[in-house]
């Protein structure tokens, strides 16, 4: 037998150490969120399982498996959804303040749309100016110039919720024109236009009117088409606040299909409802009439607040022709003994064509919620007939006094809308979400004033009341249509969905329990049921409670010129107006 060769035997050793496997290092993922119902945006039936996030994106949404993470969200028995869309905001002002959006946080919000009528660019100095001195509670500088330098310093600030803005048809109008009762020259509407597409390659995701508002109420149809016309030209939408909801709601619908049409621009009906007792049967031949229009291959959609009252100013009682010029114009006129007797007559005795929510509320269903001075806001949460029977004047002269003395528009709710007429919205499948209020938080200065429910409520009251309690619609399908549907709409890349490449916008909550607290008397009142949010995957919301991280960004629309292969088509310059 050989003698045993040590030499020989110690490299053979090293060399079998050497090729057996090693066990793979296990992946630490930055979050998962473990065993929860997944919705993932598709409106398709849920299932339980995990998502899992690194950075920024969704890595893995599927069946459960052995994942490792940094932080482990225990999502049994709860809701696993794309966090959800705010398709009308009136953020812009409050996120400067409070950049948590803490009433819309509560509700699983994670992106804040804004800008209906008026946006907060472009702005002149004199635009600027006239803004700040018309500030109210929420008081703050004007640096910016542009809608794009207002959402990049959103986000260098440090906000909670993603942002995403219109540019305002008024608001360009005013930029051009002023607020005067005046059409444009061909050359001024050039201009109009190409401060639309100005804003459209900084990154807005479209073109909004508001046409019950002065000066938004002087633009003519040609005008909104040939913004809108810019907008679809740099893949954006046209979205409006239709000249009537009313008595000529079927006369308001035409007209947008008319500006979608011509435009080729798709387009949203904001808040869409039959506003006033007398016209509440119109709602069916209104619905109706977009689902033929849609059927003819207009892209035309919705949104809408599931309550029935309607929140804006006392600018929405008076006839048009006293708002032209602005604010301060309109108070002037007011002051005059000779036009105030012509307004008391006219708002007594509407002409034809007058639309009036007052006239449609009545002084009982015409309610009180903020004041610019503070000797008025202890009549904050007063109807207008409580306040009219203190004074011991008539409701209509009690409304032009208050606007005299708050040197505002006065912020009212005018219960106008039908519940079975909610019921019949809440139910279509092209039907988006949205508050119509500012993302204020019940502390601080925004107690100074009293806003409508839906601030603290939109979202959790459609899941629990139309979808949990009364059935009207499944929880998968309502989840579609407040994420994948506006995303779709807007065109947003990678957003309104639970999918892997996505960003990590997520909402953990309990459908069993999510509810809304805020009421008309009592607003102030956070919505509960939702219990974790993560916005570009970082924690906003945990275990129901807000971080106040800077998780939020500013989501540009398809025109924006930093985009690989975004930017706009044509040219402002190349397209010619028919007058």
């Amino acid at each position: 037998m050989d003698k045993f060769d040590i030499g020989r035997l110690v490299p053979l050793a090293i060399l079998c150490i050497c090729c057996v496997p090693v066990a793979a290092r296990p992946v630490l993922h930055d979050t998962v969120i473990r065993g929860g119902m997944i919705y993932d945006g598709s409106g398709s039936t849920p299932y339980a399982g995990d998502v899992v996030i690194d950075g920024d994106k969704i890595t893995y949404v599927g069946p459960h498996k052995s994942f490792n993470a940094r932080r482990v969200v225990d999502a049994a028995h709860e809701a696993v959804a794309p966090g959800f869309i705010n398709m009308l905001s009136w953020a812009s002002e409050s996120l400067l303040v409070d950049g948590r959006a803490v009433s819309d946080l509560f509700q699983g919000v994670t992106l804040e749309v804004m800008g209906e009528g008026d946006s907060m660019g472009p702005l002149t100095d004199a635009m600027a100016a006239r803004n700040r001195a018309h500030q109210s509670d929420l008081k703050y500088d004007i640096p910016w110039r542009t809608l794009g330098q207002y959402l990049e310093g959103l986000e260098r600030k440090g906000i909670s919720p993603n942002v995403a803005s219109f540019v305002g048809a008024a608001t360009v109008r005013d930029y051009v024109l002023g607020e005067d009762d005046v059409q444009p020259t061909p050359v001024q509407l050039l201009a109009m236009r190409k401060l639309v597409r100005q804003a459209m390659n900084e990154g807005a995701v479209g073109v909004a009117s508001a046409l019950i508002y002065a000066p938004g109420t002087f633009a003519k149809t040609p005008e909104l088409t040939a913004l809108a016309t810019e907008a679809g030209l740099c893949g954006g939408i046209y979205i409006t606040h239709m000249r009537s909801e009313g008595a000529d709601l079927l006369g308001a619908i035409d007209e947008t299909i008319s500006i979608a049409s011509a435009s080729g621009a798709p387009a949203e009906i904001y808040h869409l409802k039959a506003a006033g007792r007398a016209n509440w049967p119109s709602l069916d031949p209104a619905i109706a009439r977009i689902n033929a229009a849609r059927a003819a291959g207009v892209h035309l959609t919705t949104d809408m607040y599931p309550y029935t009252a309607a929140a804006t100013g006392f600018d929405a009682a008076m006839p048009h022709w006293i708002l032209d010029g602005g604010v301060d114009a309109w108070i002037a006129r007011l002051k005059d003994p000779v036009t105030r007797a012509r307004l008391l007559n006219e708002m007594r005795h509407p002409p034809q064509g007058y639309e009036s929510a007052f006239a449609a509320a009545g002084p009982d269903g015409t309610l009180l919620l903020g004041f610019t001075q503070p000797a008025l806001k202890p009549l904050q949460g007063k109807t207008l007939a409580e306040v009219a029977k203190m004074r011991g004047k008539s409701a209509e002269d009690t409304l032009i006094d208050l606007v005299i003395e708050d040197s505002s528009r006065v912020s009212v709710a005018y219960t106008l809308m039908s519940e079975d007429n909610l019921r019949k919205e809440v139910v279509l499948p092209y039907m988006s979400f949205s508050s119509d209020e500012a993302a204020p938080a019940p502390e601080g200065v925004f107690l100074e004033s009293v806003p409508h429910p839906r601030a603290y409520g939109s979202f959790a009251r459609l899941l629990a009341t139309y979808v949990r309690d009364e059935q009207r619609v499944s929880l998968a399908e309502a989840i579609r249509r407040l994420t994948a549907l506006p995303a779709a709409n807007l065109s947003l890349e990678r957003r309104g969905r639970l999918k892997a490449g996505y960003f990590a916008d997520v909402v953990v909550f309990d459908p069993g329990r999510i509810q809304d607290h805020a009421t008309y008397t009592n607003p102030n009142q956070l919505a509960t049921g939702v219990h974790h949010v993560l916005v570009n995957g970082g924690v906003a919301l945990e275990n129901g409670k807000a971080t106040g991280a800077p998780t939020g960004r500013f989501v540009r629309g398809q025109g924006w010129s930093g985009r690989t292969g975004g930017g706009c088509r044509a040219s402002a310059g190349d397209w010619k107006w028919g007058g």
